[in-house]
C-alpha cells in the first residue's frame, strides 16, 4: 500500500470525526440555550443627553429591577453610561426615526428623557433623518418645550410613553427652606421676589429658566447659552452680590427639561462673587447636594429653596 493511497483513505475519516464533533458541540449549545432563562425584566428606555443625570436614572431603574435600554447621543452622552445599562445604541442629534426603531425593536413601551443637549448644536451639523425632518417641519418655533413635546407625541404614536425622570430619583428634588448656614438678608429676599417674577415670565415664554439680578435690576436672562454663561454674564455686570434665581416654567412638564443646579453652578457663582442662589422647591433637581452646600458655605453663598 502506497503512502499516497493511505492518505487518500484517511481523509474521509477525519472529516467524519470533525463533523461528529461539530454536531456534538451544536447539541450541547442547544441544551444550554434551552436551560437559560429569558430576560423577562420590563425594559425601560433611556433617551440620554449629557451630564450625570442619565447615569443616575440608569442606576435607579436597574435598582427597581428594570432592564435599561439607552439611546445615547454622539458628542453629548458620557460613554461611561454603557457600563450602567443593559443595552446602548448611539445616534446623532435629529435621528428620531433611528431612536424609535431602536426602542421598539427592544420592546420598550416607556422611556425617560434625561440629560442635556447643547442648544447651539441646533445650528451645527445637525442631520435629521426622515422622521426627524417630519417633526421639525411641523414646528412653528424651535423652543425647548415645543421640540420636546413634539418628540414625545411622535413616540406616543409609536406606542412609547415618555414618563417623568424625577419619579426615579425623588431624592434629588430640592426640599423647601434654606439649605446653607447663611440665610438671605431682607434686601436679598426682596431681590429674590423681584427676580422670581421675571424668571417665571421668561419661562412662560419658553426662553429660559434663570435670571440674574441686583438692586432690582435685571442683569442677565438665560437664553440659548445656558445657566452657567448667564450667571457669568450677569455676575460680571453686577461686580459682586448678584442674586441668581432659577425656577420651573409656569406650566412645567416634569417629563423633561426640569431645572437643575449643582456644585458647578455654585462654583460659577463664586467666580463672579454672587451671593444668593434661589430655586423652586419640589421642581428643581439638586446634583452633588452635600458638596454643593459645603462649597457654598465656604464661599458665603446662600442657597434657598422656595
Amino acid at each position: 500500500m502506497s503512502r499516497a493511497s493511505f492518505c487518500l483513505r484517511s481523509a474521509p475519516r477525519r472529516q467524519k470525526t470533525d463533523s461528529l464533533c461539530a454536531l456534538c458541540a451544536s447539541a450541547v449549545k442547544r441544551l444550554f440555550c434551552m436551560n437559560e432563562s429569558p430576560d423577562t425584566r420590563e425594559p425601560v428606555g433611556l433617551i440620554a443627553g449629557g451630564g450625570q443625570f442619565p447615569l443616575k436614572i440608569a442606576l435607579a431603574a436597574r435598582k427597581r429591577g428594570s432592564r435599561v435600554v439607552a439611546v445615547a447621543h454622539h458628542g453629548e452622552t458620557d460613554p461611561s453610561l454603557a457600563d450602567s445599562v443593559d443595552e446602548i445604541v448611539w445616534i446623532k442629534l435629529g435621528q428620531l426615526g433611528h431612536l424609535i426603531r431602536s426602542l421598539k425593536k427592544r420592546g420598550v413601551r416607556q422611556a425617560v428623557m434625561a440629560g442635556t443637549i447643547t442648544k447651539k448644536r441646533m445650528f451645527e451639523n445637525i442631520l435629521p433623518d426622515l422622521k426627524g425632518l417630519k417633526v421639525m417641519s411641523k414646528l412653528a418655533v424651535f423652543h425647548d418645550d415645543d421640540i420636546l413635546r413634539a418628540v414625545a407625541s411622535e413616540l406616543s404614536r409609536e406606542g412609547i410613553e415618555i414618563v417623568g425622570s424625577a419619579g426615579y430619583v425623588p431624592e434629588l428634588l430640592a426640599p423647601a427652606g434654606c439649605l446653607t448656614r447663611r440665610k438671605p438678608s431682607k434686601a436679598e429676599e426682596e431681590e429674590i421676589r423681584f427676580g422670581w417674577s421675571i424668571a417665571k415670565e421668561l419661562g412662560r415664554l419658553d426662553i429660559g429658566q434663570c435670571v440674574v439680578v441686583r438692586k432690582r435690576t435685571v442683569l442677565a436672562l438665560e437664553a440659548i447659552e445656558g445657566t452657567d454663561q448667564t450667571i457669568l454674564r450677569g455676575g460680571k455686570l453686577a461686580g459682586e452680590k448678584a442674586v441668581v434665581v432659577k425656577v420651573s416654567k409656569p406650566n412645567q412638564d416634569m417629563r423633561f427639561d426640569v431645572p437643575s443646579v449643582g456644585l458647578d453652578t455654585v462654583k460659577v457663582m463664586a467666580q463672579v462673587k454672587a451671593s444668593v442662589l434661589a430655586v423652586e422647591a419640589g421642581k428643581t433637581l439638586l446634583f452633588d447636594r452635600p458638596e454643593m452646600i459645603s462649597y457654598a458655605d465656604k464661599q458665603g453663598i446662600s442657597i434657598t429653596s422656595l
